[in-house]
């Protein structure tokens, strides 16, 4: 598939997409709702006192088991779900349901699936986190993040970076570049979401690709920077202050606050998923310092048109 044949993608939001949390199914995709059933099933062992070696006993399993089956980073059979509800001693009906569709559902397949040969394997549980967050926040010091980047300029840091790895071809070069088109269509279809991009200036003042393709990345940029739930905040050259972060991340925040934050860092040829209570608060710590450093949007606009005059 190339970015031409995007005209004629569909892109079919999730069951119960719409759903109010904790009223039924949650939206987004299998990884979400494996962390949500993790989450829940968590609680209730807590609730009734036992350890995970006990837990993991009753369904012929390990400790191990059950922490991933908590973290949500393993698929689950229904029938370890139904015999943890019975020594968790849930009886009631629909709550049994519910959980029980959500391990259903956990098992699924993520609306990026028919598309999988085009997606590195470590990204692929980032687009159902990304679909669900209700709050995306990036941060990027060497490039536009990539649901702001525009088809040209998504092509030529691409071919830099993928150019990188042995055998990429041009070939899976334009596949990406069409699975990152559709992750920013389906976000713009998305509503009550909200996405901030802090970006620092030296990234904007990179001609990639010559001036003709910068001029029409940062037209963009101010043009999304309209869109309602989008906000673009710049970090300018002459701050003297600097935040200790060189490397990109994106911080995901969900509506249920029974899923944690997940802090998500893309390297060359993996990626990093971080959870962990200490990990996630070092870099909300680390976001809020960047974000104080950055100029509020409507002074972020002001510096790209300005840029813009230069070009």
């Amino acid at each position: 598939m190339t970015s031409a044949d995007l005209d004629g993608v569909v892109l079919t939001p999730a069951r119960d997409q719409g759903a109010r949390p904790g009223a039924g199914t949650p939206a987004g995709g299998p990884t979400v709702r494996r962390m949500l059933l993790g989450a829940r099933l968590r609680r209730l062992r807590e609730a009734k006192g036992l350890s995970r070696e006990e837990a993991g006993y009753a369904i012929r399993g390990s400790h191990s088991k059950i922490s991933r089956m908590e973290l949500g980073r393993t698929a689950f059979k229904e029938r370890d779900v139904a015999d943890l509800l019975v020594l968790y001693g849930v009886t009631d009906d629909a709550e049994r349901e519910s959980l029980l569709r959500l391990a259903r559902e956990g098992n699924a397949r993520g609306w990026w699936y028919r598309y999988s040969d085009m997606i590195p394997v470590w990204m692929q549980s980032y687009l159902d986190l990304e679909e669900a967050a209700r709050c995306v926040r990036t941060y990027d010091p060497c490039q536009i993040p990539e649901l702001l980047q525009t088809e040209e300029y998504a092509r030529v840091s691409l071919t830099v970076r993928d150019g990188i790895r042995a055998g990429t071809t041009q070939i899976e070069i334009e596949d990406r570049i069409t699975v990152r088109l559709l992750r920013q269509r389906h976000f713009a279809r998305s509503s009550n979401r909200a996405f901030t991009a802090v970006v620092d200036e030296a990234a904007l003042r990179r001609f990639v690709g010559g001036k003709g393709l910068i001029r029409r990345q940062l037209e963009y940029l101010v043009e999304q920077g309209d869109s309602a739930g989008v906000e673009v905040r710049i970090i300018p050259v002459d701050r003297t202050s600097i935040v200790p972060v060189g490397q990109p991340f994106t911080v995901l925040r969900f509506e249920d606050q029974a899923i944690p934050d997940v802090v998500y860092m893309e390297l060359l040829a993996t990626a990093l998923y971080l959870d962990k209570p200490a990990e996630a608060d070092a870099y909300e710590r680390a976001w809020e310092r960047l974000a104080g450093e950055a100029l509020p949007p409507g002074a972020s606009r002001r510096l790209l048109t300005g840029l813009l005059e230069t070009i």
